[in-house]
């Protein structure tokens, strides 16, 4: 198996990348790691997700709610 690490700009190993073939050798093995897989969400989860992001939005604009720091959103992404 012929892995990459992936290096950050201080040199400081952030990934791993895993030639595909290898990955499903993997999969093949360990059943579990299929979680791991990126799954494209539903339209439905996309639409839910997003009305509960305008909800959130205008309890912040009423005081309701504290924002949180943009960096905190973006770990979340």
């Amino acid at each position: 198996m012929s892995v990459q690490l992936i290096e950050d700009s201080k040199g400081k190993a952030t990934g791993v990348f895993i030639p595909i073939d290898d990955w499903k050798k993997l999969t093949k093995q360990h059943k579990s790691l299929k979680a791991l897989e990126y799954e494209e969400p539903s339209k439905s989860q996309l639409l839910k997700e997003l009305k509960e992001a305008v909800m959130e939005l205008k309890l912040i604009e009423q005081g309701k709610l504290k924002a949180r720091p943009a960096k905190q959103l973006l770990d979340e992404l």
